[in-house]
């Protein structure tokens, strides 16, 4: 009697026990699933100030009211659901405030309107931006000011064109202030992508899409910025006219004054110029490129000018096949500072692999050349104008003409490289030229 009250008792007690965990599990399951147990106390949803999400409704003063109430508390999240959200205007999103969608990492629609692959309007947090159209030089979409993010969402532009010269749209965001953050967002097909200028120490990370006219202008930063883990790619339309024109117009990434930028693990695909550094009213860039890559450029990286402390660009890929005269690297006759390219890899079939002006100093080391020399096969890799040249122990994969050297050029030194086929290099110059240690077979 004892023994069966004793199993009893502690069938009750385990029954009560396994109950319990039921219920906490189920809490907190509940917490996990609401943006609010996410997000804490300080938390805003759109649609309690009259946000709709069908598409239609213009929702503009609803998120307007919304991140002015965060703002006006000291900050907070700012949430928007699911939903299609349609704007006839711009958002400013306050100090300290964050507007957040449904995505926590990067979403992709590459195909969508090839291969019936799900719309941006199918799921996940869509803005559907039409403010703008025919005058880029209107107020951004969404201005970022100091502390404030933006994450997880999808900017479209319904009403771009598909297939013909694009409409002209002001810039989807803009970075103002300081620690301004995109973090998780999908930029489908804006005319103009990120306006990362007039701000300190600005992060934009995991951004993906279709930038049509230029992807990310840095410019008037005095204090170091990070762009990290950006892929542009033509997903939103191949149609022949629109890429046609993206690539005889476009700029993936403008760098102007920069004190010290970082940037790691970027791409690009299909534009005029993928990485340019130019002079602006502020000054020049100066930084640090780990990673970057762009593929199907006409010019793959081109500059104007840099700061006399340099461009660091290491573990690069560029590849030019298309346009007047594919090349991958035009340094010129403007610069006057220091760029290396190490451990980069750059092929075609390509006209050059370089082009050299201005009296700066450009280095090529670790480096590998493939598919250069034109239709002829009769230009050299490397065309060097003037200013200083370092080529060290770089690898030249076609036996072709690997190295020019102009009658401007003031200092080189060519030294430790491997060559296919026999030792081409073809030296004008007058100044002080140091050429040894060649390997050729």
């Amino acid at each position: 009697m004892c023994s069966n009250l004793v199993e009893a008792g502690t069938l009750r007690q385990s029954c009560s026990i396994f109950l319990g965990v039921l219920l906490l599990y189920a809490a907190a399951v509940h917490a996990e699933s609401s943006p609010q147990a996410d997000f804490g106390p300080h938390f805003w949803d759109v649609r309690d100030f009259g946000a709709v999400g069908d598409e239609k409704t213009d929702d503009t003063a609803a998120f307007q009211k919304a991140l002015n109430a965060a703002g006006e508390t000291g900050g907070g999240v700012v949430y928007a659901s699911r939903g299609n959200y349609f704007f006839a205007g711009h958002l400013n999103i306050p100090k300290a405030v964050a507007l957040v969608g449904l995505w926590q990492s990067v979403p992709a629609h590459n195909g969508i309107r090839d291969r019936g692959l799900p719309k941006p309007t199918d799921d996940g947090t869509t803005f559907l931006v039409t403010e703008g159209a025919g005058n880029e030089e209107g107020p951004a979409f969404i201005t970022l000011n100091t502390n404030s993010t933006l994450k997880g969402v999808v900017i479209y532009y319904p009403q771009q064109n598909v297939d013909n010269v694009p409409k002209p749209y002001p810039w989807a965001i803009a970075m103002r202030g300081k620690n301004p953050a995109v973090l998780a967002v999908e930029m489908l097909n804006p005319y103009n992508g990120i306006d990362a200028t007039q701000n300190e120490r600005h992060l934009i990370r995991d951004v993906q899409g279709q930038p049509i006219r230029r992807g990310i202008m840095v410019d008037a930063i005095y204090d170091i910025g990070r762009i990290e883990n950006v892929h542009f790619n033509p997903w939103w339309s191949t149609k022949p006219k629109l890429l046609q024109w993206q690539m005889e117009n476009g700029e993936a990434f403008i760098f102007g004054r920069s004190d010290w930028q970082y940037v790691y693990n970027t791409f690009c695909f299909g534009y005029k110029i993928g990485y340019k550094f130019i002079r602006s009213k502020a000054g020049v860039c100066n930084g640090n490129f780990l990673g970057i890559g762009a593929d199907d450029c006409y010019t793959a990286l081109v500059a104007e000018q840099c700061a006399p402390y340099g461009l660091l660009i290491t573990n690069g890929e560029f590849v030019s096949f298309h346009g007047p005269d594919p090349t991958m690297i035009e340094i010129t006759e403007t610069n006057t500072g220091s760029i290396r390219f190490v451990n980069c890899a750059f092929w075609g079939p390509c006209n050059q692999i370089a082009k050299i002006a201005g009296a700066g100093t450009v280095g090529f080391g670790d480096c590998t050349f493939v598919q250069w020399g034109g239709k002829e096969g009769n230009r050299a890799a490397i065309q060097a104008q003037s200013g200083t040249v370092l080529i060290r122990g770089c690898e030249f994969r076609q036996d072709r003409p690997q190295i020019q050297l102009g009658k401007d050029i003031g200092r080189a030194i060519i030294a430790e490289n491997i060559f296919t086929g026999s030792e081409r290099i073809i030296n004008q110059s007058k100044g002080n030229v140091q050429i040894g240690l060649n390997v050729s077979n």
